[in-house]
């Protein structure tokens, strides 16, 4: 069994005309390709909430900061078809090249400001730019009723969902669960290209964010927690870290202090490799008590 590569948009706009003509829903899960079990995690749940799927493999170009990081990002498109494959006739794997994407003479672009400020914002200036143009294009093509995206990238589930929202696009917008290895890192296409000792080390991200955000929920100070959790991630082995912060989950405010449902975020290097990662922070004991009082 292979899975159906569709490669033109006028293509894959057929099939899912075909696929309405007999009463489907459609899912569909934007990817960058590498495919692992965090994507497949999305398959399944899209396959869970519609009839048919649509998984999209394109490297993006407009959302790489780095000629050179553009160039390293691999591209297993041959394996991602195999892995696919396995979930039937009722999925099909979209795989347009840059000319089908972004045509001669390309000249839009879609900005969303406020969620995509800060964070991995800050440090790639014009990326959620890239991802906010790549996936509206993306799901206007498919025209899918829902679309599931990963919570390790968790501004970018807020800009999709900002940029959803204000351009009354009708998809659903689904965040799902991190997926995890066994001791704790996030799984990410990204992790091919850490050496062995450097994936051991790795996982000394997640710990410390877990570790830090047991402690705001206890009520420890914000400033010394970030502290020593920086200093952890940097005594396991990582080059520097770009950021680590407390957000509130909706809208991604900063906080001093974790009053709603939060988000603890970070992005550190290890060697050339950069990770994200978040874990959630629910709120303060004492701020809790409080809101209650």
């Amino acid at each position: 069994m292979s899975v159906e590569i569709v490669r033109t948009v006028a293509g894959i706009r057929a099939r899912v005309a075909a696929w309405r003509a007999e009463g489907a829903r459609v899912a569909v899960i934007p990817t960058m390709g590498a495919l692992h079990d965090g994507h497949l995690s999305l398959v399944r749940e899209g396959l869970a909430r519609a009839d048919r799927a649509i998984v999209t493999l394109f490297v993006n170009p407009r959302q790489f900061n780095s000629a050179a990081d553009l160039a390293a990002y691999p591209r297993t498109e041959e394996d991602d078809a195999r892995k696919l494959a396995v979930f039937g006739d009722g999925l099909v794997l979209f795989a347009p090249d840059g000319d089908e994407m972004y045509p001669p003479g390309f000249a839009t672009g879609v900005t969303v400001s406020g969620v995509s400020e800060g964070l991995c914002g800050a440090g790639r200036p014009g990326h959620f730019d890239g991802v906010a143009t790549v996936v509206s294009k993306l799901l206007l093509i498919a025209g899918a009723d829902v679309a599931l995206f990963g919570e390790k990238d968790f501004q970018q589930l807020q800009v999709v969902r900002r940029m959803a929202t204000d351009l009354n696009l009708p998809t659903e917008i689904v965040g799902c669960p991190t997926v995890r290895e066994e001791d704790g890192l996030a799984l990410s296409s990204r992790n091919v290209r850490l050496s062995a000792e450097d994936r051991l080390r790795s996982a000394a991200l997640p710990r410390a964010l877990l570790a830090a955000a047991r402690r705001l929920e206890a009520g420890a100070p914000l400033a010394e927690t970030l502290a020593e959790a920086e200093d952890a991630i940097l005594a396991a082995g990582f080059a520097r870290v770009e950021y680590l912060e407390l957000r509130a989950e909706a809208g991604l405010a900063p906080l001093a202090v974790p009053d709603r449902p939060a988000r603890l975020l970070a992005a550190a290097w290890m060697g050339e490799v950069r990770l994200i990662d978040n874990v959630p922070v629910a709120p303060a004991r004492a701020q809790a008590g409080l809101a209650a009082g």
